[in-house]
């Protein structure tokens, strides 16, 4: 039979599949794609229903009082910002647009999964530079430059692992590049980070033409149902995903309810410092039962499970789901061995615990 089919590197991938299924009814504690534990901001859900009267217009292609809010709360040039359905496609129009037939773009190798896979989808190559001890690793970057290289991707904080490199790092790896190399900046975490020697990567953007920092609306300010991401980037890259981007892509009700959310000073307080307790509480307690988590600075853990058949990762995951509770396996990034968890709410904190406590037992 004769049909279309998609380019081979296409036919090849697989989609992207986030874990938010449960196999039971009831009460359902979601820490399988790093959402935030209060929900959103109260600011934000009171300004929803004010938009309701504006849904059938089309939100503005450059939400300007968005760009001013946010540069006023972080100190940014508001003229260097463009706005996307999340930073996904974001993350996808930077592939699109600096991305030929046989370009390579190297990311870590726990880096987060859509790089590979944008990278894939605009005909480029994917480079994966390995990690030490699931750190990102700048000479590995740097080792696998080449005359092919396009663009080097950073999450920072990484994306499953929890770590992150430090502003001098950072900045080694940025001054030892070609400048003709694009640095990209995944700084979603950033709101979570509470160490002195972190740095978004604003700063470089700010004093070089080949940095971008993407940043989101999905983790700290817990809006990932309303898909609002955002990069800060010179003039001449933002014209550039201006041109590769869908129009559009952030829409009224997100702008509205962003500008809202970073006013809400309460809730950033609360929601950083429940998450500074609960995640090293959760740390300590998973520990006690013999299990290692990975040195994280974000709302997530990488936890990791014994080889032992019935004590495995993926035993532990379906144990989990079993009951409700849903985590992200590492399988797709290699380390089977590994679940990933989001911080919840006290209460649901000490539920999973205890629920990994009895998978123990259980299994035992």
């Amino acid at each position: 039979m004769n049909y279309p089919t998609p380019r081979q590197s296409i036919a090849e991938m697989v989609r992207y599949q986030p874990n938010l299924s449960v196999k039971k009814s009831g009460r359902i504690i979601r820490l399988s794609a790093n959402e935030g534990a209060f929900g959103p901001s109260p600011k934000a859900k009171k300004i929803l229903s004010s938009v309701a009267d504006e849904m059938h217009r089309y939100p503005e292609e450059d939400p300007a009082t968005l760009a001013e809010a946010i540069g006023m709360k972080y100190n940014l040039d508001p003229s260097k910002m463009v706005f996307g359905c999340g930073s996904d496609e974001l993350i996808m129009a930077t592939c699109l647009a600096y991305l030929g037939p046989e370009d390579e773009a190297i990311h870590s190798q726990y880096g987060f999964i859509m790089y590979p896979m944008s990278v894939k989808v605009a005909g480029g190559i994917p480079v994966a530079a390995p990690d030490s001890n699931f750190k990102v690793n700048v000479d590995a970057i740097l080792e696998r430059i080449t005359e092919r290289t396009r663009i080097v991707f950073l999450a920072n904080p990484n994306n499953p692992t929890g770590s992150y490199l430090s502003r001098t790092e950072v900045a080694r790896l940025h001054r030892e590049m070609p400048e003709n190399i694009l640095l990209v900046i995944d700084s979603a975490y950033a709101e979570f980070v509470v160490r002195n020697d972190y740095s978004d990567g604003s700063d470089l953007v700010d004093k070089s033409d080949n940095v971008v920092m993407l940043r989101t609306f999905s983790k700290l300010y817990a809006m990932a149902g309303l898909r609002l991401g955002w990069a800060y980037a010179p003039s001449h890259v933002i014209n550039a995903l201006q041109v590769v981007k869908q129009p559009f892509g952030a829409n009224r009700v997100a702008v509205e309810a962003a500008i809202a959310a970073l006013d809400d000073h309460d809730f950033i307080a609360k929601s950083v410092e429940h998450n500074t307790f609960w995640q090293p509480w959760t740390a300590t307690e998973l520990e006690k039962l013999g299990l290692t988590c990975l040195p994280s600075v974000t709302n997530f853990l990488m936890v990791r499970f014994p080889d032992a058949v019935g004590f495995t990762a993926q035993d532990a995951g379906e144990y989990l789901s079993n009951r409700g509770i849903l985590t992200r396996g590492m399988s797709g990034y290699g380390a089977p061995e590994y679940l990933r968890l989001s911080i919840g709410t006290e209460e649901e904190m000490r539920i999973v615990v205890n629920t990994i406590s009895s998978f123990f037992n259980h299994a035992r």
